[in-house]
């Protein structure tokens, strides 16, 4: 059985060596690395082409196209190398040595097509991030992270079947990338995971199995923040538009009439939150931002 582990990398420079380390020490030899590069323009490229790991692939981007697109590029090349199953794995993350062997050990249990494990916060390290992931129906079919904020005192030390599951860390078997189609490379960051484990669960084929034992801890915004620095609890500009146009996107996609209903609460629901949330500067550039934002989610 041979896996390929696809990682994208855009300025990552400064968590690569966790990852390193992560990589170097799993029990599971049999897998090949794929680093996608999104035209770094820190020191990523050197630490890479410096790393004494022989069995990675390494595709330099001139440009940065996007984590989707990023992510299909490694994809394709893990598909045409025979891989029996592909792990979409961010690399701002350190995990445990036997991160590969035991969501294999998963797949191989529950018979389940994609495996994803309990993910908590690089800092605190006992705070969940994600412990399993659903949509939810009430606002738009939005995913949401079971367990986040939670500080982890063992409440989901289960393994149960799930609706969503983020491509920080997700097995995935190659027969799902046939039955589903890659990520759809529209959306340049957020949403694409949600519309891609979105369109798995439509499917109704393949199921998502949630793994609680594995330790798995992620460096949330060291990469891609949707927050200002100096204003930690504060949405940026490149989210709003982002996360905005992208959700109105992933509606009409649907095509159905619950969707249309959900694109005019959207409307409501951010109009309405841009006055009440802590998370937006009350400023109304800020709210031509979210308006035009959403508009253009109907030109993708």
């Amino acid at each position: 059985m041979k896996i390929g582990v696809v990682t994208v990398t855009y300025n990552s420079s400064l968590v690569l060596e966790d990852f390193f380390s992560s990589i170097e020490n799993q029990d599971f030899l049999d897998f090949h690395l794929y680093i996608i590069d999104n035209n770094s323009k820190d020191n990523t490229l050197s630490k890479i082409n410096n790393w004494n790991f022989s069995t990675k692939t390494i595709l330099k981007n001139t440009n940065n196209i996007g984590v989707a697109a990023a992510n299909n590029q490694g994809i394709k090349l893990a598909l045409k190398d025979n891989c029996d199953f592909l792990l979409l794995l961010n690399n701002d993350t350190i995990f445990e040595e036997k991160l590969i062997s035991k969501l294999i050990d998963a797949h191989y249990k529950y018979g389940s097509s994609i495996i994803v494990p309990k993910i908590n916060y690089f800092s605190p390290s006992n705070m969940i991030w994600y412990a399993g992931g659903f949509f939810n129906r009430k606002k738009a079919f939005l995913n949401f992270h079971r367990g986040q904020g939670e500080i982890d005192q063992n409440q989901y030390n289960f393994n149960d079947k799930v609706e969503y599951a983020p491509t920080c860390c997700a097995l995935i078997h190659n027969s799902v990338f046939n039955d589903i189609g890659l990520m759809d490379e529209k959306y340049f960051v957020y949403f694409d995971d949600v519309d891609f484990f979105f369109r798995v669960f439509k499917n109704g084929k393949h199921e998502i199995r949630f793994r609680h034992d594995i330790h798995f801890l992620h460096k949330i915004g060291s990469l891609i923040s949707s927050t200002n620095k100096d204003e930690p609890f504060v949405n940026n500009n490149f989210f709003i538009e982002q996360n905005c146009k992208n959700h109105v996107y992933f509606l009409r996609k649907q095509k159905n009439f619950i969707a249309y209903l959900n694109l005019i609460y959207l409307w409501f629901y951010l109009t309405i939150r841009f006055f009440i949330s802590k998370r937006f500067k009350k400023k109304w550039s800020i709210f031509y931002l979210i308006q035009s934002s959403y508009f253009k989610g109907f030109k993708i």
